[in-house]
Parts: C-alpha cells; sequence; structure tokens
C-alpha cells in the first residue's frame, strides 16, 4: 500500500538553511520542514537570541542558529560555506529575509534614501543568498532547491506602499532569470507570494495585534471563511521545497 500523504516524510536526510528564521513564517517552516524528516535545519538570522532558542526547541541534533546580517555579503558566504562545512551538504535554501514598508509615497516623491535600505534587504540580500547557495549546490552537485519569499504585490499595482512593491516585482524577476540560468545545474528557483497576515514583523509594521490585523484585512481577501495563516503559506514552501514540485520552476505560487 503507497505511503499516505500525512505520513510521508517529505524532507528525510536533507540539509536546508532558512533565513529570518527566528520567527514568523521563518520559524513555522523550520518547525514543518524538521518534522519532514529534514536532517539539519540551519536557522539564519540576526536575531541570537530568538533563534538560539527556537533551535533549541526544535532539538540541537536537528536544528542549529547561525548569525548573520543578509545585507552583507560575505556573511551570506560564510553563513553557506559553514553549513556545507558541517553538515556535507546544502540541499534546501528558503530565502526568507524581508522588510515590510508602510510608506504612503508615491513615485512622484520617491525617498531614495529608504528606497536603497529597503531594496539592501529585500533584494540585494535574496539575491546574495541564492549567488552562494546556488555555487555550494553546482559545486556539491546536488539538485537543489531555493525558495523565496516575495509577496502578492508582486503580481500587481498598488497605490502607495512604492519601494516595497518594486522590491517584491524584483524578487519574482530574480527568480524566474535564476531558473532559467540554474536549470542546467537541475537547481529549481521558485517563490511563494503571500497575502498580508499576522505576523510579528506585519502586527509592528502596522501598530495592531494579530486580531485587529486580520480584521482590517479581511473585507480585501476573495475567500471567505478563512484567515491566512502562516501554515497555509508554509504547506505551499514545503511543497515548492520538496519534491512534490519536481517539475516546477520558474514560478510564483501565490497564496491569497
Amino acid at each position: 500500500m503507497a505511503e499516505s500523504g500525512l505520513s510521508k516524510k517529505k524532507l528525510e536526510g536533507k540539509v536546508v538553511i532558512v533565513t529570518r528564521g527566528a520567527s514568523g513564517i521563518g520559524e513555522a517552516a523550520e518547525r514543518v520542514f524538521a518534522n519532514h524528516g529534514a536532517r539539519m535545519v540551519v536557522i539564519a538570522d540576526i536575531q541570537e537570541e530568538l533563534g538560539q532558542r527556537v533551535a533549541e526547541s526544535i532539538g540541537l541534533e536537528r536544528a542549529s542558529y547561525i548569525h548573520y546580517d543578509v545585507i552583507v555579503e560575505e556573511q551570506v558566504k560564510a553563513m553557506v560555506e559553514s553549513t556545507v562545512q558541517n553538515h556535507r551538504q546544502l540541499d534546501i535554501m528558503l530565502s526568507n529575509a524581508g522588510v515590510v514598508n508602510r510608506s504612503e509615497q508615491t513615485i512622484v516623491d520617491l525617498d531614495f534614501s529608504d528606497f536603497d535600505c529597503l531594496f539592501a534587504i529585500n533584494v540585494r540580500g535574496m539575491a546574495a543568498c541564492i549567488k552562494h547557495a546556488a555555487r555550494a549546490m553546482v559545486a556539491g552537485h546536488v539538485r537543489g532547491s531555493i525558495v523565496c519569499t516575495a509577496s502578492v504585490v508582486s503580481s500587481c499595482g498598488y497605490d502607495r506602499c512604492t519601494d516595497y512593491v518594486m522590491s517584491k516585482h524584483a524578487v519574482v524577476g530574480l527568480v524566474r532569470l535564476a531558473s532559467a540560468q540554474l536549470g542546467v545545474h537541475g537547481i529549481r528557483v521558485n517563490c511563494v507570494s503571500p497575502s498580508i497576515m499576522a505576523t510579528p514583523m506585519t502586527c509592528r509594521a502596522f501598530g495592531m495585534d494579530a486580531k485587529q490585523l486580520e480584521e482590517t484585512f479581511e473585507p480585501l481577501i476573495h475567500l471567505k471563511g478563512v484567515v491566512l495563516k502562516t501554515s497555509h503559506v508554509v504547506d505551499a514552501l514545503l511543497f515548492l521545497a520538496s519534491n512534490d514540485s519536481g517539475f516546477v520552476s520558474g514560478h510564483n505560487l501565490v497564496v491569497s
């Protein structure tokens, strides 16, 4: 009898890096990836205390924390090299680091100091993670999976948050070109684009608690009777990280 989808370990023996893994989507993904048999989940984040706590709660035999700053390429490179050195390979990179911007600016009054800071994290940092993960996978002859987190605004225009919307469109473009370039090595590159949900980062950005944020944005959701949770996004991330999506690359999976 075939193994049921519920019991199947989809990431058995895999080594995974999750950036911005100390909270929110990253933390939720790490727990699910570990439950699906990942041999090691590397939690990469600037939040040292939180990251260590998450690693300990998952179990130090299955998870470890590494401090890094996504805007410093040398730290991204060191994070990947340390993972390969300690665990012999890298199979999956979940490039999840990003910031939310509530700016009311339009293109005609765009402040480029804020723009440069946001792009350094949301785009430049994402590109560095793909670059160094891909180098490690190519060197190790690993047919790996790289998954990025973008946003539902990556597939539409918007009347505000100009630099944020631009950055998420850039992530989708980055994923598409990387998938085209890395396919020759058997490396898949995809992204997930969720609509807004109550993570610690978005709650801080909007100055609301989880319940207030969900109630505020509920009228904008077409699918009624359900509230977007991190578990919905993690299901999409698991699909793209695992062999369930073995012939999917360059795709922007919108969870909205």
